[in-house]
């Protein structure tokens, strides 16, 4: 049996993972801040899965529940980064651009660095990631939120070059979601919304493919290809 921890399960893209991993037979280590959402999940699940609560906030406090998990599970083979934050703050607000580099940045950091750890003493596994197609150009509606998920896109991507050439056999996946209909999703104008379940359907063939970076849907990796190319005199006025 397959064995994954997910971090940030409460809700969103996370929580329709889990349901869907739990579907395929996985068993599950569920980690999150909102521990009534993630018991409210753990039920749904009908058992099937360790839950801890995990304030990926506070990096000091991710180590003891992220071995709680792999304890309690004895193991696991998949490990997804999914708890994340964002606002649209045109006021550059200090606090929200503080709790977004918290949870964003220097969380994932520590989250990914425990799964590296762990991968690594293991020889082989694979982790998932969750950044944006918002970590390809600075944003004007929340320019944290890009640079944080441009960071995490970075990270990952010298986390995989570092474990090749040490040799390991871990399978480390960007994933850049355009928008997903998620708590998440915040501005004006959105468009092409697409369901957590569809995401989730994406980031699970995703793992199954070993990618090392996917998108999704098909259409906003074209918008991704646009926004790479777009010349800055013209992305200012979008």
């Amino acid at each position: 049996m397959e064995k994954a921890i997910i971090i940030g399960a409460s809700s969103g893209i996370g929580r329709e993972l889990a349901i869907l991993l739990a579907e395929k037979g996985y068993a599950l280590g569920l980690a999150a801040r909102r521990t009534d959402l993630l018991d409210e999940l753990g039920r749904e699940l009908h058992g099937k899965a360790h839950t801890v609560y995990m304030d990926i906030a506070d990096p000091d406090s991710i180590d003891r529940p992220f071995n709680e998990l792999l304890s309690s599970m004895n193991g696991a083979d998949l490990v997804v980064i999914s708890a994340g934050t964002g606002y649209v703050n045109h006021e550059l607000n200090w606090d929200i651009e503080k709790v977004t580099v918290d949870v964003n940045v220097t969380g994932f950091m520590k989250a990914m660095n425990c799964a590296v750890r762990y991968f690594q003493k293991k020889g082989t596994g694979h982790i998932v990631g969750i950044s944006s197609i918002a970590a390809l150009r600075g944003g004007s509606e929340s320019p944290a939120y890009n640079a944080s998920k441009a960071f995490v896109s970075n990270y990952m991507e010298g986390i995989r070059c570092m474990l090749a050439k040490s040799g390991s056999d871990v399978t480390v996946t960007d994933v850049r979601p355009g928008l997903v209909d998620t708590a998440m999703a915040k501005g004006e104008g959105l468009f092409w919304l697409i369901p957590p379940r569809v995401a989730a359907e994406c980031i699970y063939r995703a793992v199954g493919k070993k990618r090392r970076v996917q998108y999704f849907t098909a259409r906003w990796r074209l918008v991704a290809a646009l926004l790479s190319i777009l010349p800055e005199r013209i992305y200012r006025k979008l």
